[in-house]
């Protein structure tokens, strides 16, 4: 029996923009991405000591640019600020502000483009979301051209609360590569899940790919690079594929549209069994080391649970205390 697809197949979205062929989050890498055809980017972000968003993944200079240093050590404007940093790839490039990618995003031909806002833990919650919000809410039409394309990336529990408070309007998503994690501190208070593609292989990550699909939730896979990866989670339903390659994506999708069955045949699916990086006790240890590094910056998980639950019983104390008293 030949393969039925999906009713839509997943979107394509520039993991850093079209990262593979341009230096990673600038604005020629998002450019690019969307010139391809991409239905969103994502990208990462920072603030800088004198209070500017900027799109870069990592926590320092050190490993993409031709400087270093704490992008939150480090001030964005002045002789030595980073707006003069440039990338080490070519063709190179200015690390651009959240500022000026949303005003990218705002050009009348690119606004139907996704954003996803990977929000790193290494940030204070309440500082970065009023200043994305500042800059968010100045934009002509905010509220409809604007606020429903941004998809906020979660990566520890801590960070709900404050973006509750802080862009309300914005969709939430839990970024992560433990299914148990996301169930138990994401699933009421997330709409999407973007998992890493090796949590998703094994038996408990069908069972999740399933229980977000009878709850409504969306699933994005990430980083899927591999045409094999890219047509499995496909056959998983997934809603977005998030990758370097958008261009190979793209392609691949369009002839998958043409001819669902021929295409998924030409892909082996050999590779769950023969991967090591996706075999069951790997992937758990991989999970308990980003958990590990996420609680060292961020704080504890339980850290929450443990103060909703001394919350519960001082209420009830203060409860049973007053029903000798009235």
């Amino acid at each position: 029996m030949a393969p039925v697809p999906p009713m839509k197949l997943p979107q394509c979205w520039g993991h850093r923009g079209a990262s593979s062929r341009y230096p990673e989050n600038t604005l020629a890498s998002f450019e690019a991405a969307i010139r391809d055809g991409a239905d969103g980017i994502e990208s990462d972000v920072h603030v800088s000591l004198d209070d500017v968003v900027v799109m870069f993944h990592d926590p320092d200079l050190r490993r993409t640019t031709d400087s270093q240093g704490q992008i939150r050590e480090r001030r964005w404007y002045g002789a030595e600020g980073m707006e003069h940093v440039r990338t080490r790839k070519e063709p190179h490039q200015a690390i651009p502000t959240f500022a000026e990618t949303i005003a990218l995003l705002m050009l009348p031909e690119n606004q139907h483009v996704g954003f996803n806002v990977d929000v790193k833990v290494q940030n204070d919650p309440a500082r970065l979301f009023a200043l994305m919000h500042s800059i968010i809410s100045s934009q002509p039409e905010w509220e409809t051209r604007l606020a429903p394309r941004i998809l906020l990336g979660l990566w520890h529990p801590s960070f709900i609360d404050p973006a509750k408070e802080f862009l309300p309007y914005c969709r939430r998503s839990h970024i992560g590569d433990s299914p148990s994690l996301a169930r138990t501190y994401f699933w009421k208070d997330c709409d999407v899940f973007s998992m890493a593609f090796g949590s998703l292989t094994s038996a408990d990550g069908e069972r999740f790919r399933h229980e977000c699909k009878a709850e409504g939730k969306e699933i994005m896979v990430w980083t899927v690079n591999d045409p094999n990866h890219m047509t499995e989670a496909t056959r998983w339903g997934v809603d977005v594929i998030l990758t370097d390659k958008t261009q190979t994506w793209l392609a691949l999708r369009t002839a998958l549209s043409t001819d669902y069955a021929k295409i998924l045949s030409q892909h082996s699916r050999f590779f769950l069994w023969t991967t090591v990086k996706f075999y069951t006790p790997i992937q758990y240890i991989k999970r308990t080391i980003e958990q590990h590094q996420l609680e060292s910056v961020a704080g504890p998980f339980d850290k929450l649970r443990l103060l909703g639950s001394l919350r519960v019983r001082l209420a009830y104390t203060v409860n049973w205390c007053l029903s000798f008293v009235l």
